[in-house]
């Protein structure tokens, strides 16, 4: 049993020392036009999508079909979410093309609402995704979850409505 103990903690140090030098060789591709690895890609995009199931599960949604908040919710996408999760009419934008990994298209799929809002509000770490909780109360991240789960149905030519500005107030018109 001793040896045993000795083999594995030799081991677990060598891995250990190993994982160390890889990481401070730099040799790992770390540019954002290089990708992952399949299990690197698979490990972290499953780390992801676990890790905000459970946090956002217990989230309780409010009325998503309240008008207020869809035509509050579309100037803050177009602003803050379309350069990289695009709009109606378009597949690809400079940072949807440029970021890895790549944005989901929003205007092609509404996804769940309490992982939307959880997104929002918490961003996701080395993905570009920002979290918007710092700077947006929790009713204004509602309006924009509102607003996605709309978005797949509109046209170019609605988007452009529900998303325009008062110009003079920086409001919804």
């Amino acid at each position: 049993m001793t040896r045993m103990i000795k083999w594995l903690l030799a081991a677990t140090i060598a891995l250990a020392a190993g994982l160390a030098a890889f990481i401070y060789s730099g040799l790992y591709p770390i540019g954002a036009d290089a990708p992952h690895a399949a299990a690197t890609n698979w490990a972290l995009a499953t780390l992801r999508d676990r890790s905000i199931a459970r946090a956002s599960r217990d989230t309780p949604v409010p009325d998503l079909e309240d008008p207020e908040l869809l035509l509050s919710g579309g100037p803050d996408y177009n602003d803050m979410c379309a350069g990289c999760h695009l709009k109606p009419g378009r597949d690809e934008s400079d940072l949807s093309i440029g970021l890895y990994p790549t944005p989901p298209n929003l205007s092609k799929r509404a996804g769940d609402p309490r992982h939307q809002f959880w997104v929002i509000k918490h961003g996701i770490k080395t993905s570009g995704m920002p979290a918007w909780g710092p700077t947006h109360d929790d009713e204004r991240i509602w309006a924009m979850v509102a607003f996605l789960q709309k978005l797949p149905e509109l046209t170019p030519q609605q988007y452009q409505v529900l998303t325009a500005r008062d110009s003079e107030s920086g409001d919804h018109h």
